[in-house]
């Protein structure tokens, strides 16, 4: 039985570094209660395509308030300093590279992890190779191989491989969680306080009565 829990995120969004605590929460909650028979996979939706343009400062205010907004809600922590120390782009196709490259190593998790603070703590440009390097050696990853991978055109197709995913499974902005039992897919709405609740969902969607079959 193929029984997943995709999650589809950016490196680059806000709303994902204030969702991480409840997400960290809902994985484990649901290993507790489902152990192996569960698999989470990560899907990078791709926020935004390359570009060196410098972010228009409309666009850079508007950003400043949803991180006052996210930290309002979710007492999130942001480093401010980030708007005045680096020069923002709207790319995030360049993290997302990262990210795949570091997977190649088994550190997608921590490149994730990494470049969210990166960006959001440490006032670093996560649009830029430098950062991504950085962050390779960082976490003590072949920094030869890290830099092929990521120029790679396996790796751009991968990237744009998830990018279809989510297009297919979920398209409903970041993050967003899609269950997918056999041939059944079920939206299971963020919430950003409450992992019990999303728990609650999955068990709902994963149980006899819904599915017209055993689960475990």
């Amino acid at each position: 039985m193929t029984t997943k829990l995709f999650y589809f995120h950016d490196p680059m969004c806000s709303w994902c570094w204030g969702f991480t605590p409840t997400w960290s929460q809902l994985q484990q909650q649901l290993k507790l209660e489902f152990g192996t028979k569960l698999e989470t996979q990560y899907v990078l939706g791709g926020l935004a395509p390359d570009s060196d343009v410098p972010m228009p400062q409309e666009l850079q205010d508007t950003l400043q308030q949803y991180w006052k907004r996210i930290h309002n809600l979710l007492g999130t922590t942001f480093n401010f300093d980030f708007w005045q120390q680096c020069t923002p782009r709207r790319s995030t196709y360049p993290a997302c590279r990262a990210v795949i490259a570091a997977s190649n190593q088994g550190k997608e998790i921590a490149m994730i992890d990494g470049l969210q603070r990166a960006y959001y703590l440490r006032a670093l440009n996560p649009s830029d190779t430098s950062t991504h390097i950085q962050l390779a050696e960082e976490l003590g990853l072949d920094l030869d191989a890290f830099h092929d991978d990521i120029i790679s055109s396996e790796t751009e197709q991968e990237l744009q491989n998830q990018i279809q995913l989510y297009k297919e499974l979920s398209a409903n902005g970041f993050p967003s969680l899609t269950l997918q039992n056999n041939n059944t897919l079920t939206q299971i709405p963020v919430d950003y306080k409450n992992a019990s609740a999303m728990l609650d969902l999955i068990k709902q969607a994963l149980s006899p009565s819904s599915q017209g079959q055993n689960y475990g």
